[in-house]
């Protein structure tokens, strides 16, 4: 029992020529594709201007968003300075006018152009002034307003 096979006398056909396993190991790695770690370094290009700058122009683009997103948090603030009435001068003087609040918000309906002009007149509105202003601005208005039978260009 100890040598079965060679008693039984089987020939099983797993068999290899003789020197085979000799060179193996070369053949194998010849008939391998090239690794990995085998191949050339590539070549490195160099970099262009643009890519050197980008990093720095995007950081600078990522503060200039931040700074406008802090700039429209502070105009939106209740106690900013651009936006609140007490910082301009005529409009405190027009709400604090009793005579303005009710003649031109409460009774707007009640003011007709007559009136409007005699109190234009009596607050030191001078329509030579508006007129020479019309006038200097009259070339470009003229030029982007389109003619219509409301608002006839020649009137202006």
């Amino acid at each position: 029992m100890k040598d079965i096979l060679t008693k039984v006398n089987r020939n099983d056909g797993m068999t290899v020529p003789d020197g085979y396993f000799e060179d193996f190991a070369k053949r194998m790695a010849a008939s391998l594709p090239q690794q990995e770690w085998e191949k050339p370094e590539p070549k490195v290009l160099p970099r262009s201007i643009w890519q050197r700058m980008r990093p720095y122009v995007y950081l600078a683009a990522m503060f200039m968003g931040v700074w406008c997103m802090m700039k429209m948090f502070d105009l939106m603030r209740t106690d900013s300075y651009g936006l609140s009435i007490e910082n301009d001068p005529v409009l405190t003087a027009a709400i604090e006018n009793d005579h303005f609040i009710n003649d031109y918000f409460i009774n707007e309906g009640d003011v007709d152009d007559y009136q409007l002009m005699e109190d234009l007149y009596q607050t030191g509105f001078d329509p030579t002034e508006y007129d020479e202003m019309l006038n200097e601005d009259s070339s470009d208005t003229a030029a982007s307003m389109p003619d219509s039978p409301e608002f006839p260009l020649s009137e202006i």
